[in-house]
Protein backbone atom coordinates (compact mmCIF):
# COMPACT_ATOMS: atom_id res chain seq x y z
CA UNK A 1 0.00 0.00 0.00
CA UNK A 2 1.33 3.33 -0.98
CA UNK A 3 1.38 6.31 1.37
CA UNK A 4 -1.06 7.97 -0.80
CA UNK A 5 -3.18 5.00 -0.21
CA UNK A 6 -3.36 6.04 4.17
CA UNK A 7 -5.72 8.32 4.89
CA UNK A 8 -4.45 10.40 8.19
CA UNK A 9 -6.17 10.03 11.74
CA UNK A 10 -8.51 13.43 12.17
CA UNK A 11 -7.20 15.12 15.14
CA UNK A 12 -9.55 15.35 18.15
CA UNK A 13 -8.36 18.62 18.81
CA UNK A 14 -10.42 20.51 16.24
CA UNK A 15 -13.43 23.21 15.75
CA UNK A 16 -16.01 20.93 15.85
CA UNK A 17 -15.33 19.42 18.62
CA UNK A 18 -14.64 21.69 20.39
CA UNK A 19 -18.02 23.29 20.13
CA UNK A 20 -19.02 19.97 21.30
CA UNK A 21 -17.21 20.33 24.32
CA UNK A 22 -18.59 23.92 24.94
CA UNK A 23 -21.99 22.77 24.94
CA UNK A 24 -21.47 20.35 27.29
CA UNK A 25 -19.59 23.22 29.55
CA UNK A 26 -22.67 25.07 28.68
CA UNK A 27 -25.16 23.20 30.54
CA UNK A 28 -24.50 24.22 34.42
CA UNK A 29 -24.92 28.16 33.58
CA UNK A 30 -28.22 27.30 31.26
CA UNK A 31 -29.66 25.51 34.29
CA UNK A 32 -29.01 28.08 36.48
CA UNK A 33 -30.37 30.89 34.62
CA UNK A 34 -33.99 28.24 33.87
CA UNK A 35 -34.23 28.24 37.37
CA UNK A 36 -33.16 31.63 39.08
CA UNK A 37 -35.74 32.85 41.43
CA UNK A 38 -37.98 29.50 40.66
CA UNK A 39 -38.48 30.16 36.89
CA UNK A 40 -40.65 33.27 37.43
CA UNK A 41 -37.45 35.84 36.04
CA UNK A 42 -38.09 36.78 32.53
CA UNK A 43 -35.24 38.10 32.32
CA UNK A 44 -33.03 35.47 33.09
CA UNK A 45 -35.69 32.78 31.28
CA UNK A 46 -34.63 34.83 28.00
CA UNK A 47 -31.17 34.42 29.53
CA UNK A 48 -31.54 30.46 29.54
CA UNK A 49 -33.56 30.77 26.26
CA UNK A 50 -30.61 31.97 24.74
CA UNK A 51 -28.14 29.54 25.71
CA UNK A 52 -30.28 26.92 24.78
CA UNK A 53 -30.53 28.30 21.38
CA UNK A 54 -26.56 28.75 21.19
CA UNK A 55 -26.42 24.90 22.24
CA UNK A 56 -28.99 24.07 19.47
CA UNK A 57 -26.74 25.97 16.71
CA UNK A 58 -23.75 24.87 17.77
CA UNK A 59 -24.85 21.24 17.49
CA UNK A 60 -26.01 22.31 13.65
CA UNK A 61 -22.64 24.14 13.01
CA UNK A 62 -20.47 21.49 14.42
CA UNK A 63 -22.17 18.45 12.24
CA UNK A 64 -21.54 20.50 9.37
CA UNK A 65 -18.20 21.60 9.89
CA UNK A 66 -17.28 17.85 10.73
CA UNK A 67 -18.53 16.79 7.35
CA UNK A 68 -17.66 19.45 5.17
CA UNK A 69 -13.58 19.77 6.21
CA UNK A 70 -13.19 15.81 6.74
CA UNK A 71 -12.94 16.63 10.49
CA UNK A 72 -15.41 13.38 11.82
CA UNK A 73 -13.54 11.20 14.57
CA UNK A 74 -14.97 8.79 17.01
CA UNK A 75 -15.05 11.50 19.81
CA UNK A 76 -16.97 13.60 17.81
CA UNK A 77 -19.53 10.78 17.17
CA UNK A 78 -20.01 9.79 20.65
CA UNK A 79 -19.65 13.36 22.56
CA UNK A 80 -21.90 14.59 19.95
CA UNK A 81 -25.27 12.74 21.48
CA UNK A 82 -23.90 12.98 24.80
CA UNK A 83 -23.74 17.08 24.63
CA UNK A 84 -26.94 16.96 23.32
CA UNK A 85 -28.18 14.38 25.68
CA UNK A 86 -26.80 16.84 28.75
CA UNK A 87 -28.46 19.89 27.43
CA UNK A 88 -31.88 18.53 26.80
CA UNK A 89 -31.89 16.62 29.90
CA UNK A 90 -30.88 19.61 31.82
CA UNK A 91 -33.93 21.44 29.99
CA UNK A 92 -36.52 18.75 31.08
CA UNK A 93 -35.49 18.99 34.75
CA UNK A 94 -35.62 22.03 35.10
CA UNK A 95 -39.12 22.58 33.50
CA UNK A 96 -40.36 19.88 35.60
CA UNK A 97 -39.25 21.71 38.42
CA UNK A 98 -40.83 24.85 37.34
CA UNK A 99 -43.96 22.79 36.31
CA UNK A 100 -45.15 25.40 33.62
CA UNK A 101 -48.34 25.05 31.39
CA UNK A 102 -48.86 21.46 32.45
CA UNK A 103 -49.21 19.47 35.79
CA UNK A 104 -45.65 18.68 37.50
CA UNK A 105 -46.98 14.90 37.46
CA UNK A 106 -46.61 15.24 33.70
CA UNK A 107 -44.18 16.48 33.45
CA UNK A 108 -42.03 14.42 35.60
CA UNK A 109 -43.54 11.32 33.87
CA UNK A 110 -42.46 13.41 30.57
CA UNK A 111 -38.87 13.71 31.61
CA UNK A 112 -38.53 10.05 33.55
CA UNK A 113 -39.72 8.20 29.94
CA UNK A 114 -37.67 10.61 28.23
CA UNK A 115 -34.44 10.58 29.85
CA UNK A 116 -34.19 7.07 30.69
CA UNK A 117 -34.99 6.24 27.13
CA UNK A 118 -31.91 8.46 25.86
CA UNK A 119 -29.43 7.72 28.58
CA UNK A 120 -30.44 3.73 28.05
CA UNK A 121 -29.31 4.24 24.29
CA UNK A 122 -25.97 6.67 25.28
CA UNK A 123 -25.01 3.47 27.39
CA UNK A 124 -25.47 1.24 25.18
CA UNK A 125 -23.79 3.08 22.41
CA UNK A 126 -20.91 3.36 24.68
CA UNK A 127 -20.82 -0.38 25.33
CA UNK A 128 -20.59 -1.37 21.82
CA UNK A 129 -18.11 1.46 20.84
CA UNK A 130 -14.86 -0.58 20.91
CA UNK A 131 -16.68 -2.68 18.01
CA UNK A 132 -18.61 0.03 16.12
CA UNK A 133 -19.39 3.72 16.20
CA UNK A 134 -22.96 4.38 15.42
CA UNK A 135 -23.48 7.59 14.15
CA UNK A 136 -26.91 9.44 14.02
CA UNK A 137 -29.72 8.12 11.68
CA UNK A 138 -32.59 10.26 10.27
CA UNK A 139 -35.50 9.40 12.95
CA UNK A 140 -32.85 10.36 15.44
CA UNK A 141 -32.19 13.69 13.81
CA UNK A 142 -36.04 14.61 13.59
CA UNK A 143 -36.49 13.24 17.03
CA UNK A 144 -33.70 15.53 18.55
CA UNK A 145 -34.99 18.71 15.99
CA UNK A 146 -38.75 18.33 17.51
CA UNK A 147 -37.46 17.94 21.01
CA UNK A 148 -35.00 21.26 20.71
CA UNK A 149 -38.55 22.60 19.16
CA UNK A 150 -40.49 22.03 21.90
CA UNK A 151 -38.15 22.69 24.78
CA UNK A 152 -36.97 25.74 23.42
CA UNK A 153 -40.83 27.34 23.31
CA UNK A 154 -41.34 26.02 26.66
CA UNK A 155 -37.83 27.11 28.02
CA UNK A 156 -38.74 30.87 27.09
CA UNK A 157 -41.48 32.53 29.62
CA UNK A 158 -43.99 32.71 26.21
CA UNK A 159 -46.47 31.86 28.47
CA UNK A 160 -45.66 33.93 31.56
CA UNK A 161 -45.83 37.48 29.11
CA UNK A 162 -48.76 39.54 30.23
CA UNK A 163 -50.77 42.56 28.11
CA UNK A 164 -50.39 42.36 23.99
CA UNK A 165 -48.20 39.70 24.17
CA UNK A 166 -50.25 37.11 26.78
CA UNK A 167 -52.33 35.56 23.47
CA UNK A 168 -49.42 34.97 21.66
CA UNK A 169 -47.44 33.58 24.66
CA UNK A 170 -50.10 31.28 25.13
CA UNK A 171 -50.61 29.89 21.15
CA UNK A 172 -46.59 29.19 21.16
CA UNK A 173 -46.68 26.72 24.69
CA UNK A 174 -49.71 25.42 23.17
CA UNK A 175 -47.96 24.77 20.21
CA UNK A 176 -44.92 23.78 22.03
CA UNK A 177 -47.06 21.17 23.93
CA UNK A 178 -48.47 19.36 20.64
CA UNK A 179 -44.89 19.65 19.22
CA UNK A 180 -43.77 17.77 22.73
CA UNK A 181 -46.22 14.99 22.23
CA UNK A 182 -44.47 14.26 18.92
CA UNK A 183 -40.97 14.24 20.46
CA UNK A 184 -42.17 11.63 23.02
CA UNK A 185 -43.44 9.49 20.44
CA UNK A 186 -40.51 10.01 18.39
CA UNK A 187 -37.87 9.48 20.74
CA UNK A 188 -40.18 5.84 21.81
CA UNK A 189 -39.94 4.99 18.37
CA UNK A 190 -36.58 5.71 17.68
CA UNK A 191 -35.18 4.18 20.53
CA UNK A 192 -36.77 1.34 19.61
CA UNK A 193 -35.21 1.59 16.23
CA UNK A 194 -32.20 1.67 18.27
CA UNK A 195 -32.71 -1.10 20.74
CA UNK A 196 -33.31 -3.41 17.40
CA UNK A 197 -30.33 -2.06 15.43
CA UNK A 198 -28.11 -3.20 18.47
CA UNK A 199 -29.52 -7.09 18.88
CA UNK A 200 -28.81 -7.36 14.72
CA UNK A 201 -25.03 -6.03 15.63
CA UNK A 202 -24.42 -8.25 18.80
CA UNK A 203 -26.20 -11.43 16.47
CA UNK A 204 -23.98 -10.35 13.62
CA UNK A 205 -26.55 -9.50 11.08
CA UNK A 206 -26.16 -6.80 8.00
CA UNK A 207 -26.17 -3.42 9.55
CA UNK A 208 -29.11 -1.29 7.74
CA UNK A 209 -28.51 1.63 8.80
CA UNK A 210 -26.38 4.22 11.04
CA UNK A 211 -28.67 4.38 14.29
CA UNK A 212 -30.03 7.30 16.65
CA UNK A 213 -28.83 10.24 18.52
Amino acid sequence: MSQSDISPQVSNWNVPNALTTLRIVMVPFFGWALLYDGGHHLGWRWVAWLLFCLAMITDKVDGDLARKHNLVTNFGKIADPIADKAITGMAFIGLAIIADFMPAWLWWTITVVVLLREWAVTIARLSIAKDIVMPAKQSGKVKTATQALALGGFVAPFGLLTGVWEVPGDIIWWLSAVAMAIAVLLTLTSGWEFARDVVRHRSGEPATAPTDA
